[in-house]
């Protein structure tokens, strides 16, 4: 750190979470070495086009206008680092238990390039305990001790993508070091940046928040879509009776059903919750039952497409065109996409399924790659039913639903069409 409070950062892991982080850092006059070992990121940052829907290619070209920002596939760069923060997926292994892979290769990337003085941080959202009993060893292993020598902390991301709400800087930031230093270092890196730094008593505290925020829309979405199977068989508008009880100035938090949650946290996060509860012989059924809720819901959709379609003549004759794949508005992520299986299945039925997302090219749903098709009138009515599973603000609804034969609406995103004669909610 130099004498006018400005860090040398390195930032492993250039995605959703590290490019806006390193975004950040330079607006505030930092020099930042960002590293990802996909070759394809870094030549794009080179090259100075964006791989992130909330990146423009300007954006990309002010990252680099100070000479200030320096990006490669080496994890050598970190030894010129104040601080090396950890921004890499933490997804889940085909038993639904943590998979730490990325982290662990982060961390042994680096062991060579550690020297005295160095803080490491981990935003990565993981289960509590990680931070000191998988990263701590590792670095210590290298002679360098924890507190003494080097500095460990742990900051969960809370990056909301797509989302307008507030600017990066405005979102507090939690964090917990292992000791009083780790955690008084860690503060003064990120006061440098963020608005509010929120101090918590250790890393497994700070652990716990971001699981604990994840877990309480995990269970409340999956709660709405349970109420929304039910709300179908009495014949109730749900969306209609949430915009009526979040009118309730106290006590009421509005949570919206869907065709399931997709992206890396809300699915993710409550399971190596409930997978490091396991070894202290604890059960988490809501997160149980919420997952089990959540899995249900692509082939919930499924079936309320096969009701509506199979009236008017064979499934196999139908062409169904899918609006939306990305998990959520607004951002070209298709991780845990509730879409891909629920096209998937939708195939397998033998229906012929297209679709368009202003975001992505071409999607693999099973054995089959699909290309996105235009949003026009003749398409849209070259289909027996539009599928909505993802509400981009950029889609213009009021003329899909003027030409569609059938929109099947799983977000609420026509509820300002006027005619909705042929609109069904899910």
């Amino acid at each position: 750190m130099n004498a006018a409070g400005k860090h040398t950062i390195a930032i492993l892991g250039l995605g959703y979470v590290g490019l806006p982080l390193a975004q950040l850092f330079l607006q505030n006059g930092h020099v930042v070495y960002g590293i990802d070992v996909d070759a394809r990121k870094v030549h794009k940052l080179v090259n100075r086009q964006s791989y992130l829907s909330d990146f423009t290619t300007k954006d990309i070209r002010n990252m680099f206008s100070a000479n200030k920002f320096h990006v490669s596939t080496s994890f050598s760069e970190a030894s010129h680092a104040d601080a090396i923060i950890i921004c890499v997926p933490t997804p889940l292994d085909k038993d639904f238990n943590p998979d730490l892979t990325y982290v662990r290769e982060a961390i042994n990337g680096i062991l060579p390039h550690l020297h005295e003085g160095q803080l490491i941080v981990l935003e990565s959202s993981t289960f509590p305990g990680t931070t000191e009993e998988e990263l701590q060893p590792l670095i210590e292993s290298t002679g360098l001790k924890v507190g003494k020598h080097v500095y460990l902390a742990y900051s969960p991301e809370r990056i909301d993508p797509g989302a307008q709400r507030m600017q990066m800087r405005e979102i507090p930031k939690v964090l917990g070091g292992v000791s009083e230093k780790c955690t008084a270092l860690g503060k003064a890196v990120y006061e440098s940046i963020f608005d509010r730094v929120v101090i918590v008593s250790s890393p497994k505290v700070a652990e716990l928040t971001k699981i604990l925020e994840n877990c309480q829309r995990l269970i409340n979405i999956s709660f709405m879509n349970e109420l929304a199977m039910m709300s179908e068989k009495l014949g109730i508008n749900l969306w209609e009776a949430i915009e009526a009880a979040s009118t309730k100035p106290y006590g009421f938090t509005p949570y919206y059903p869907g065709p399931g949650i997709g992206g890396h946290c809300i699915p993710v996060d409550p399971l190596y919750l409930k997978w490091r509860a396991k070894q202290f012989d604890v059960d988490l059924r809501f997160i149980d039952l919420a997952h089990q809720i959540n899995e249900h819901m692509p082939a919930y959709v499924v079936q309320r497409v096969q009701q509506c379609l199979s009236a008017k003549k064979p499934l196999h004759e139908n062409k169904v065109l899918v609006l939306g794949v990305t998990y959520k508005k607004d951002v070209n992520d298709l991780r845990e996409s509730t879409a891909i299986p629920i096209i998937q299945q939708l195939l397998e039925l033998g229906i012929k399924v297209n679709f368009h997302d202003p975001y992505i090219d071409e999607i693999q749903a099973g054995d089959h790659r699909l290309k996105r098709v235009s949003l026009t009138k003749r398409n849209i009515q070259q289909h027996d039913c539009v599928l909505i599973l993802t509400d981009h603000s950029r889609i213009p609804y009021e003329t899909l639903a003027a030409n569609a034969w059938l929109v099947i609406d799983t977000r609420n995103a026509t509820k300002q069409v006027k005619d909705r004669d042929n609109i069904v909610l899910i």
